[in-house]
C-alpha cells in the first residue's frame, strides 16, 4: 500500500505533481510556449502602433495591418526572440527580488527551524539551507558531494528541507525521515535513502529504516505525530514563497540556487553564508 499525500497539504501543492521537479523537459516546453505567445502578443500590439502612428511604413501591396505584420515578423524573426527573452529576463528578476524579501523576512523559519534536521556539523557558523526529494536523481548525486564538504569544512551546517514533491512515495520517505529523528537516526536514514538504487516507496523506505537499524513499529509510531505532517506544510510553503518548484534546491546568505550545483557552487554558497 501507498501512502497518500497528507489530506490537508496546500491545495495545487507541488506534491500533488509527480512531473514537477524532473529534469530534463517537465514544464519548461510549456513555460516557453507560454513566453512565446506572451511575446507575439506583446510584439503584435507594439507594432500595430508603430504602423498606426507612420512610425514604420506600410508594406508594399497591401492594407491589411494583420498581414503586414506578419510580413514584418517574418522578416524579422529576432524581434520575436528579443521580446520573449526580455520577459522573461524580467519575471526572473522580479521573481528573485521577491524571493531575496522573502528571505530577509522569514530568516529564522529558513536558517533556525528546530524542526528542520542538521547535517553532521550542527553548529557550524556557515549555513547552507537543501530543498529535497528522496526520489529526485540529482539530489541523490549532490549528497555524496555534500558529505565531502562538511567533512573538509567543519564550520558548515547543512539544513535539510524535505521537500517531497514527486509523487506518494516521496510523502512518505519524508514523513519516514522526520519520525527518524525520535530515535537519534536522521542522518544515517537520510544518507542510506540517497544512497539506495531504485524508486523510493512506502515498502523501500522500511527497508531503508530497518537496515540502518530503526525500530520500525516505533517508526511507524511516531509518523502519526502531526507536527510531522505540518512540518511538509510549512516547506512546501517556504518553498513556493522562494518560487522553488524543483530539487535540489538550495539557500545561503540572500542567494538561492534551484538545480543541482557543482562543489564550486556550492563553497560559493558557503562563502555567502559566512559573509551574511
Amino acid at each position: 500500500m501507498v501512502a497518500d499525500a497528507p489530506k490537508d497539504l496546500p491545495s495545487g501543492s507541488p506534491v500533488s505533481n509527480p512531473d514537477i521537479g524532473k529534469r530534463p523537459g517537465g514544464l519548461r516546453p510549456l513555460v516557453f510556449a507560454s513566453f512565446t505567445l506572451a511575446g507575439l502578443s506583446v510584439v503584435f500590439s507594439a507594432l500595430a502602433l508603430l504602423f498606426a502612428a507612420g512610425i514604420l511604413p506600410p508594406l508594399r501591396g497591401t492594407d491589411d495591418l494583420e498581414r503586414q505584420l506578419r510580413a514584418y515578423l517574418l522578416n524579422n524573426p529576432g524581434v520575436i526572440v528579443e521580446s520573449v527573452q526580455g520577459m522573461e529576463a524580467r519575471q526572473q528578476a522580479a521573481a528573485q527580488s521577491e524571493a531575496t524579501a522573502v528571505i530577509a523576512q522569514r530568516r529564522d523559519e529558513i536558517f533556525n527551524d528546530p524542526y528542520s534536521p542538521v547535517g553532521a556539523n550542527p553548529r557550524g557558523d556557515a549555513v547552507v539551507v537543501e530543498f529535497f526529494d528522496y526520489n529526485c536523481p540529482y539530489c541523490r548525486q549532490a549528497t555524496p558531494m555534500l558529505d565531502k564538504l562538511e567533512q573538509e569544512d567543519k564550520g558548515l551546517r547543512l539544513v535539510f528541507k524535505e521537500y517531497p514533491i514527486l509523487g506518494p512515495g516521496s510523502v512518505f520517505a519524508a514523513r519516514a525521515a522526520l519520525a527518524s529523528q525520535k530515535q537519534g537516526k536522521y542522518l544515517a536514514f537520510h544518507k542510506a535513502m540517497m544512497a539506495y538504487e531504485g524508486r523510493i516507496t512506502e515498502t523501500s523506505s522500511l527497508e531503508v529504516a530497518a537496515d540502518v537499524g530503526l525500530d520500525v513499529d516505533q517508526l511507524k509510531q511516531d509518523m502519526t505525530d502531526p507536527a510531522i505532517d505540518e512540518t511538509i506544510r510549512r516547506n512546501i510553503a517556504l518553498a513556493q514563497a522562494l518560487h522553488i518548484a524543483g530539487t535540489p534546491s538550495f539557500v545561503a546568505g540572500q542567494e538561492i540556487v534551484r538545480g543541482l550545483s557543482d562543489a564550486d557552487g556550492i563553497k560559493r554558497l558557503i562563502a555567502l553564508a559566512r559573509g551574511s
